[in-house]
Order: structure tokens, then C-alpha cells, then sequence
């Protein structure tokens, strides 16, 4: 094979859109990109693909149609401005949000597709972000320890509303019609892997942090029997099938698949993989201690290992979860970038949009201006970084945002910091509970749409005193789908190989400040502080909170009071 002329795609399936971007083999180079929208987005208030029916809180559907457009549309617009002959692509892959869960028949239709299911809520992809099974996951993590289950451990102790089998148990609980229909609860990242080949081949690293199969088997009839006795053949039936190792070939493209993205029939496919993990093959950081924070709307943490170890409140542990031959350890943030989102659209004075118009710069801009003259500490503030629940380590999604500290002379710049702050501390979190448990973290490499704000990227070295490496690529996850692409076509050995050639980073991009991070040591034990109050010390308000705002979403809309 003639790595010169070789090029590959890689796909990268995000919360709101897909990016499709062509990579040559021999170097990693990217020739070019293209991004379609989901034209149904995230559906988090109304089922607009059905009959506008409301939906409850902390629900996230998507509509599985929407990720096959990314292929029809990004794939072959990427190539066209690639410039090249379609001929020359050896291979695709791809990556997903996880965990991403499709209901669908046997042959791979998502239920939503049927009439009789259009209408139905829990017949519709439930994206990563979905924290509707809080309940469900609960009892999964409550039962595994009152029977001793040894793979609780994996998981740092506690299973999440994200995953698979809260997600499945909810589904039984709550539409049971939709749940009989099941014949396959399928990870995003695999069904697209299945539209492309004509096979269904279920990817290792979705399958051992959000499918709980560890060592070879995922939990016991009699477990899951004990959670719903109708539930205990959830795993053979509805979610055990062929496993497919990372970089391998899952399969080739189809007549069909051919037709909708422009590529040669026949070229390899990748095994599907999950974004963050592909990601750190991107910046070649797959060496023990590496560990590759994905800063978008959430983050993911994910670090290669030599050794098993229990680290609390990870959202798994897997053998060659992201590199064979080493243990693949992940953790994450369920809301990061979302935060700042949510600040800027929802709390931000008016007055503040007029000043960054007639600057022609964005308010984010403007806000991370104003917030870097600060001095640490001058704004006396300190958050908690939980407004999409907490992922790690708490991994409980009934915990909510807060602020402590506000009074009549904080502006807006003071809280966008203190936010921006609390995703740091929420990082040096998981940076601490990895070395507690023995697997030392050397080395930051942030990859995703956040490293272009450089004070965030200072502020992150500061607060974990760690060098911070940057990832080189805009499109991380895409790269490393494509670098896995490459290992599937056969251009190299495995995915340690094409790493070294086809990903890269600056490595300590920024280091830490000495005086910004003793200051920020003093933020982070009121952090701290907090975190373990309101997360681990019994005060459950916001559960409390959580419910009160339930129960008057779903009563019945009051009549409108009278003017006199």
C-alpha cells in the first residue's frame, strides 16, 4: 500500500452535528472538512419529530435518521473540498457521544422509523445527555454492592444515569410495548457502523464503560432478575453480540453506504469507537500517565494504564479500552462548555451584548477578557460546576449547579470566572483521585473546541499545577477515527504506529504559574468544601429541589388568574 497517495475519512459524531474530515496516511495531515447539522438537534422539551408531545425533565432524544444525513451530506462535501479522487480513501471511521442508545429491530431499524412507535417517546435514540434513569441507575449501584458484585468496582463504585443498562431498565419501566419491540439496544456508535457495512459489530470500548461486560461477561441473569424480574434476560437478549476490537475492521462499505457518502465500495470500516477515546491517538498520548481532557459541551477524560487499579467514581476501567495491551481508564465532566453556554444566553445583562457587538467580538470573548484582569480571588466567589449533574466522582446526575459568595457588587465577568474556575477545580478532582488510587497523572493534553480560550487553558494549568499540552488538530475525535480508519485498511500495525505518524500535540503548551496556583489552592479547599457538603455529606437538597420541580412540571397547568 502506498501510504503517499492513501487518505482516509474520519467521522465524528458530536451532541449537535457531524464532522467529516479527509487525513492523509502517511502523516496525519488534514486536507480538509465538512460539518453537517442534525436537523432535529437535541429534543430535551418536545418530541418535534412526533406529535409535539412534552417531554419530561432530564430527557435527551435524538432522531437516528439525522446521523445517516452527516454521511450524505459532510462525507461528500468534505471530499469535493479536499480536492482529491475518491479512489485514493482506503478506509472510514467513526466516533460517537456515548452512551448513545438506539431501540431497533432486528435488522438494525431504530423503532422511531415504525408508525406505530412515531409517537412514542422511548422509541427514539437517548443520547448521552439523557439523565432521565437517575432512578434506574441508582438501584443498579445500591444492588451491586448489597451482593458483593466485583465488577461495581470497574466503575469507581457507582453506575450512571448515562449508561446502557439504566437507560434499558427505565425503557422496561416506562414503555414496556417499546421495550417487547426491542430486539436490539444498540450503541449509536455501532449503528452507524452498521449502516456502512450491512453488519452489526459491537464496539469493545462502548461495550466495557457503558455495557458493564467486563472480563467477558456483563452482569448475571439473577442480578438483573433481582432489578425487575422481567429485565433478566436484558443482556442476552437485547444487548450481548459479536465484539469488535478497537482498529480493527468491523467491515466494508456497502453499494448502499457508497452511494451516500461518494466512497469506493468495498473500502475497510472501522470498529466504532467513542469520541474521547479515538481522541488521544489523535495527539498521540497513549502512553501511561497521558491523560487527554475533551473540552466541548462536557469533558471526558480518558488515560491508558499499566496497572489495574480501583479509582473512585471513574466511569470505567477497561482492558484495551483505548490502546491493546494497556488498561483504558475513563472519567468525565457531564457539563463544561454547556455551563458557559447557559451563562452567556440566560444571565448575562444586555448592556454586555451591545459592548461586544460594537467590539465585533462574541460575549464569550468579552467575558474571558474581562475575567483574565481580575487578580485570583478578587471576585470572592466560588462554584460548583454540577448544572448537567455530576459525572465524576460523585456520578450522580440529581446534583445541580451552585454559587456561594454572590452580593450587590458582583458583575457578570465574576461569575463566568468563578464557572470557569469550577470546571478546573471539578478536573483536579479527578486528577486527585487517580493519584490516590495509585495511578499517577504526568501530563494534561486538552483536545476540543475550549482549548482555543487560552485563559481557561492557563487557569487549568494553574489550578492543577500539571503542563498542559494541546492537542494540534481542531477535529481531535475525526483524526483519531481517521487514525483508526488507517489500522483497519491495514496501512499500519496498530493504533500505537499510526499515533506516532498520524497524531501530534504541543507538548506544555502552558505550564503552571507558581503564585496563581498557591492562590488557587485556597479556592480549591472551599471547592472542595462544598463538593463534599453538598455531594457526599447527606445534604440532599438538590435531590429535594430536583423533585419539588418535577411534581410541578407534571401537574396539571393551573387556570390563569383573574385581573380585576
Amino acid at each position: 500500500m502506498d501510504r503517499n497517495a492513501a487518505v482516509t475519512v474520519g467521522v465524528d459524531y458530536g451532541t449537535l452535528s457531524g464532522r467529516a474530515v479527509v487525513v492523509r496516511v502517511r502523516d496525519g495531515q488534514e486536507l480538509a472538512s465538512a460539518v453537517h447539522p442534525y436537523p432535529h438537534g437535541v429534543m430535551d422539551t418536545v418530541l418535534i419529530a412526533g406529535d409535539g408531545h412534552r417531554l419530561p425533565p432530564d430527557w435527551a432524544l435524538q432522531v437516528a435518521g439525522d446521523y445517516v444525513d452527516v454521511l450524505r451530506h459532510a462525507v461528500p462535501a468534505a471530499i469535493d473540498a479536499a480536492g482529491i479522487d475518491p479512489a485514493q480513501v482506503i478506509g472510514i471511521g467513526t466516533d460517537f457521544t456515548a452512551c448513545t442508545m438506539v431501540p431497533t429491530t432486528a435488522d438494525g431499524t431504530p423503532l422511531s422509523e415504525l408508525p406505530a412507535f412515531t409517537d412514542r417517546p422511548h422509541a427514539y435514540v437517548k443520547l448521552w445527555k439523557h439523565h432521565a434513569a437517575q432512578g434506574q441507575a441508582d438501584r443498579i449501584t445500591a444492588l451491586a454492592h448489597a451482593r458483593g458484585e466485583d465488577w461495581i468496582s470497574r466503575y469507581g463504585g457507582a453506575i450512571s444515569s448515562e449508561w446502557e443498562f439504566a437507560k434499558g431498565l427505565q425503557l422496561l419501566e416506562e414503555d414496556r410495548e417499546v421495550y417487547d419491540a426491542t430486539e436490539h439496544w444498540v450503541e449509536a456508535a455501532d449503528w452507524i457502523v452498521w449502516q456502512l457495512t450491512g453488519r452489526y459489530v459491537r464496539n469493545a470500548c462502548s461495550a466495557g464503560y457503558k455495557g458493564i461486560l467486563q472480563d467477558g461477561a456483563y452482569p448475571s441473569r439473577g442480578f438483573l432478575a433481582d432489578l425487575h424480574p422481567d429485565f433478566a434476560d436484558f443482556a442476552d437478549t437485547k444487548v450481548a453480540h459479536e465484539i469488535g476490537q478497537l482498529g480493527q475492521l468491523a467491515g466494508r462499505l456497502t453499494a448502499d453506504a457508497a452511494a451516500w457518502t461518494g466512497l469506493p465500495e468495498g473500502i475497510a470500516v472501522a470498529v466504532g469507537n467513542v469520541d474521547a477515546h479515538v481522541t488521544a491517538a489523535a495527539a498521540n498520548a497513549v502512553e501511561p500517565g497521558q491523560m487527554v481532557a475533551i473540552m466541548g459541551t462536557s469533558t471526558c477524560h480518558v488515560m491508558n494504564g499499566d496497572r489495574l487499579a480501583a479509582v473512585p467514581g471513574i466511569c470505567g476501567v477497561v482492558d484495551g479500552g483505548i490502546l491493546e495491551g494497556y488498561w483504558g481508564y475513563e472519567a468525565g465532566q457531564s457539563g463544561v462548555g454547556d455551563i458557559f453556554g447557559w451563562y452567556v444566553d440566560h444571565q448575562v445583562p444586555a448592556s454586555y451584548a451591545t459592548t461586544a457587538a460594537e467590539r465585533g467580538i462574541s460575549l464569550h470573548e468579552l467575558l474571558t477578557e474581562l475575567a483574565a484582569a481580575q487578580p485570583v480571588g478578587a471576585h470572592g466567589l466560588v462554584a460548583l460546576d454540577w448544572h448537567s449533574g455530576n459525572r465524576s466522582v460523585l456520578v450522580d446526575h440529581e446534583l445541580s449547579g451552585l454559587l456561594v459568595g454572590a452580593s450587590l457588587a458582583t458583575r457578570a465577568e465574576d461569575v463566568y470566572r468563578a464557572l470557569l474556575e469550577a470546571t478546573a477545580f471539578g478536573t483536579r478532582t479527578i486528577v486527585e483521585a487517580f493519584r490516590e488510587a495509585g495511578v499517577p497523572v504526568t501530563e494534561l493534553i486538552v483536545a476540543g473546541g475550549l482549548l482555543k480560550n487560552r485563559f481557561l487553558m492557563q487557569l487549568y494549568a494553574d489550578v492543577t499545577r500539571l503542563p498542559l499540552s494541546t492537542i494540534t488538530s481542531d477535529q481531535g475525535p475525526a483524526l483519531g477515527s481517521a487514525i483508526h480508519a488507517a489500522v483497519a485498511a491495514g496501512a499500519y500495525r496498530d493504533v500505537r504506529e499510526a499515533a506516532r505518524s498520524m497524531g501530534r500535540r504541543v507538548v506544555a503548551a502552558y505550564t503552571p504559574d507558581e503564585d496563581a496556583a498557591l492562590r488557587y489552592d485556597a479556592l480549591y479547599a472551599e471547592y472542595t468544601a462544598l463538593h463534599d457538603h453538598f455531594g457526599r455529606g447527606g445534604n440532599d437538597v438538590m435531590r429535594r429541589l430536583k423533585a419539588i420541580r418535577r411534581d410541578a412540571l407534571s401537574a396539571p397547568a393551573a387556570a390563569p388568574a383573574e385581573v380585576a
